[in-house]
């Protein structure tokens, strides 16, 4: 096949030529959009689920969806050793200019940005960094007395309470992205849930959609004991068959080019329907099929390829982040699970090892920082990584 007419995009937050398997998830936003807009209580959202089945993807699709709206919206990154301060701040200050060319009262425009503009400038202490500190493009004055305390929690109700009426005044709504959510501070977090929860009371036109990994819920509710009813979870999971032969067959048709059902079959046992594993097969399969239709056979010339690939990007350049301490960690992990990578507890990391439970603790807390594991339940732990488990018993050694 044309290399050059490959259709397959594996990339970190890249959408597929087709987004398949997600259509429940993008009505169900539909209605949150369109229950705001006429009033109606909603609460906010958050995206669950392994790395590379397709979050930031789903999360980006949804921005599209508030866009098209007319709504104003705006996306940040989270990460653990930076406030929500500077990049919310500058989050709703893309939102609002978005919704600003259609505010009836320019006055009312402009005093919101000297709130933002407060509530921005305000540090979390003298001492703060000036990297840290957001020089925003606003020419009004800051703001005194709203969203200026320097207590995140306070300034935070305020400055979203004020952002949503200026969307309100205008007839839409604000909608804030927040990806890799489970990186937000703790304190920020609870911040954040306090600020959402005012929202809620006061019917306020303003909706944050978050993205996280899986132990995101037990983040959440550490923060604040009613989060689990603020927020509705949505778990995102791999495809099935049909929508996994879906994102295969349906860009590969837009270039006259098909599949043989045993093509579709070998590609589903390899990637087990993991978005981001479709899209990295699906490519090099493309690129090693001499001729149409795709045959099963070309999958499995292809496979090496595309295992090597992921050996590198996708797993060992994570392997590659941790300690030797923490590779210790994570291959009697690999070496505990069964072949699904399913949680395995703490204690018996510890026996497999030979060391005390609290003697490990530095380095599955550490694990847990870099995004690498989580504690799906109290007294176990898991890889965020779907087959990361395969790839250290064949690949990695201590």
């Amino acid at each position: 096949m044309d290399p050059v007419r490959n259709p397959y995009a594996p990339g970190a937050g890249q959408r597929p030529p087709e987004l398949a398997g997600r259509d429940r998830e993008l009505q169900q936003f539909d209605v949150v959009l369109e229950r705001i807009a006429r009033g109606r209580p909603e609460r906010s959202l958050v995206l669950t689920g392994l790395r590379g089945v397709g979050k930031t993807v789903l999360l980006n699709s949804l921005r599209s969806q508030a866009i098209n709206r007319m709504w104003g919206t705006g996306k940040i990154e989270a990460r653990p050793d930076q406030s929500l301060r500077r990049p919310l701040a500058g989050a709703l200050h893309m939102a609002v200019r978005e919704l600003s060319p259609r505010h009836r009262d320019p006055d009312a425009v402009d005093t919101f940005l000297g709130v933002l503009k407060a509530f921005a400038l305000r540090s979390a202490g003298d001492d703060a960094k000036l990297r840290d500190r957001w020089q925003p493009g606003i020419d009004v004055p800051a703001a005194t007395g709203r969203a200026d305390t320097g207590d995140l929690e306070v300034d935070l109700v305020e400055l979203l309470v004020d952002a949503a009426s200026v969307a309100r005044d205008v007839g839409v709504g604000i909608a804030v992205f927040v990806d890799e959510m489970q990186d937000v501070p703790p304190a920020d977090v609870s911040a954040l849930c306090a600020a959402c929860h005012e929202l809620s009371q006061q019917g306020l036109p303003l909706v944050v959609v978050g993205a996280g990994l899986p132990h995101l819920p037990a983040v959440l509710s550490a923060s604040k004991s009613y989060s689990e009813r603020l927020f509705r979870y949505v778990r995102i999971d791999r495809l099935d068959r049909d929508a996994a032969s879906y994102a295969l067959v349906s860009p590969a048709a837009e270039e006259g080019v098909s599949y043989e059902q045993s093509a579709l079959d070998a590609l589903y046992e390899v990637t087990e329907g993991y978005p981001y594993f479709v899209q990295a097969y699906g490519k090099v399969t493309w690129d090693h099929a001499p001729t149409d239709p795709i045959a099963a056979d070309d999958v499995r010339v292809a496979s090496p390829d595309a295992q090597a690939e992921l050996a590198v990007g996708f797993f060992g350049s994570r392997y590659e982040r941790a300690t030797p301490a923490e590779r210790d960690y994570l291959c009697a992990m690999a070496a505990l699970s069964d072949e699904n990578d399913s949680a395995v507890p703490t204690s018996d990391v510890a026996t497999y090892l030979g060391r005390k439970p609290s003697s490990l603790s530095p380095s599955r807390d550490s694990l847990i920082k870099k995004g690498l594991v989580y504690s799906a339940e109290r007294g176990t732990i898991a890889f965020t990584v779907p087959h990361f488990g395969i790839y250290l018993r064949t690949h990695a050694t201590t």
